[in-house]
């Protein structure tokens, strides 16, 4: 099947050869994981148009100016005062480490884009307006204001109130960039008075656009020809729908192409959420996992599909990236991440040798020389990746695949147990392959007439002290021969 971007980037270029591909987020709190999945599906989009012959490129908006629109659960209780205040002007919710409150936020997201290899054009709200990027789009719409509360209503059914402006002027007494109303304005800026009591003029640098109309001017001003964005704005009657009638009717140009994606789920919670506090940092993310697997997780599914994601399970997916790795899949192709190149070695097994090798590079090729050729590939891709298995391990995974080697058996054992480590011990020879250990098990078990569950039990009791472990036959060839049948002779 042809991949989604592919489909994308073939419509796109019938419009043109060259493409501007929008994204924008608030850094209202934390850059989760959620919002990255307009960028990874922009940057795959660019990709793909590039792949084909054309031009394209990403602009990130960074929503620098929007207002903090409470004090969420995780502000302190002094930042109550800052409710209403562009996000740009107010100060470092953690104290200095930033410039602004907007910037503690957003500088992890751009150094974490920077690991996911994702190349674009950063653009700051507050700059833009500050520049006067804006100027010429806020006084057309201050006067074909008429116009756009005519279009609000038609297409969004909401009746704007008598006194509405297409600008918010930033107070210069409150300081606040929702709370002043424009009484009239010229040619440079607006007349406006203020809830706080205050009654002054603006330029139309120091204020900006209601949303549906700012969307709208930043098409226009950096060109954009396409934009993904969340459901919540390509509802009927929703920021797209009068976005595309502002842009045709008030100044005047084609709308973007849509791409609309579906929500990212963190399992058993919902939706992420940075108001809320329901996030996975996209910065905690690239610390513990390879940039191609955050990737695969948004690129191998359709937009329009919502993803269910449970970073404390993400073995699974690592087995599929592997498995469609090998296949020459198009969403590894458009995942990976300059020249990495994979070896036969699974995440999954670098997860158990990492943690009988203690984390220790040297130890680790030893363990896996007994059952692979430990060639240049296999040592460069074991170096870069099991660092992220012991990331991965300590920050997200479940306690059940954590395990550390007994170095004495402190567990108890049945008469049924010992012999069937004994008879398995006996059996045990150094080139057999995990495949032929883990089927040993079975024929062990049978022989004596033990249940095969109460084998496997037995045989992580004489390693681990518990019930449960890794997959037995990569295990015990990971372990040693030698090492394994000593200990169960020891039981």
């Amino acid at each position: 099947m042809t991949h989604w971007a592919d489909v994308i980037a073939e419509d796109l270029l019938k419009r043109g050869d060259k493409h501007r591909i929008a994204t924008g987020i608030t850094p209202s709190g934390h850059i989760h994981f959620g919002n990255l999945r307009e960028i990874i599906i922009a940057d795959a989009v660019r990709r793909a148009v590039e792949e084909k012959g054309g031009k394209a490129e990403v602009v990130y908006v960074a929503d620098t100016f929007d207002p903090l629109r409470r004090r969420y659960p995780f502000l302190p209780e002094e930042f109550e005062k800052y409710v209403g205040m562009p996000l740009s002007e107010i100060p470092d919710p953690e104290g200095e480490c930033h410039e602004n409150y907007a910037e503690h936020f957003l500088q992890p997201f751009l150094e974490s884009l920077d690991v996911l290899g994702i190349d674009l054009v950063v653009k700051r709200a507050d700059q833009m307006y500050k520049s006067g990027e804006y100027e010429n789009h806020i006084r057309v719409a201050l006067e074909k204001r008429d116009k756009i509360a005519e279009i609000l209503k038609e297409v969004s059914g909401r009746e704007v109130e008598k006194d509405w402006s297409p600008f918010n002027p930033l107070c210069k007494n409150c300081k606040r960039i929702n709370s002043a109303k424009v009484k009239g304005f010229d040619d440079k800026g607006a007349y406006y008075s203020c809830s706080c009591g205050y009654e002054g003029y603006a330029s139309f640098r120091e204020g900006k656009l209601t949303w549906r109309v700012d969307w709208v001017a930043r098409w226009d001003i950096l060109r954009i020809t396409c934009e993904p964005f969340g459901k919540d704005h390509a509802a009927a009657g929703g920021s797209y729908d009068t976005g595309v009638r502002i842009a045709k009717e008030v100044y005047g140009f084609e709308p973007p192409y849509p791409i609309v994606y579906e929500w990212i789920h963190l399992k058993g919670v919902g939706a992420m959420k940075s108001s809320k506090g329901i996030v996975v940092p996209v910065k905690d993310l690239v610390e513990a996992l390879p940039p191609e697997i955050i990737k695969y997780i948004i690129i191998r599914t359709k937009p329009e599909r919502h993803i269910e994601f449970d970073p404390s399970m993400i073995l699974e997916v690592f087995d599929e990236f592997e498995d469609a790795y090998r296949r020459k899949d198009r969403s590894v192709q458009l995942s990976i991440v300059g020249d990495v190149v994979y070896s036969d070695v699974s995440f999954r097994h670098l997860v158990v040798v990492g943690q009988i090798a203690n984390w220790d590079l040297e130890k680790a090729l030893e363990i896996l020389s007994r059952t692979y050729h430990v060639d240049d590939t296999v040592r460069k891709d074991v170096e870069r990746r099991l660092i992220y298995a012991k990331r991965w391990l300590e920050k997200f995974a479940p306690e059940n695949l954590k395990f550390k080697i007994k170095e004495e058996i402190d567990a108890e054992f049945s008469e049924e147990e010992r012999r069937f480590l004994r008879t398995f011990a006996e059996k045990l020879e150094e080139d057999m392959s995990p495949e032929r250990i883990h089927q040993l098990v079975y024929e062990v078990a049978r022989e004596l007439n033990v249940k095969p569950a109460k084998a496997f039990q037995a045989i992580y009791k004489a390693i681990l002290g518990k019930n449960y472990g890794p997959r037995a036959g990569y295990f015990i060839k990971s372990l040693g021969i030698e090492w394994v049948k000593k200990r169960f002779k020891k039981v």
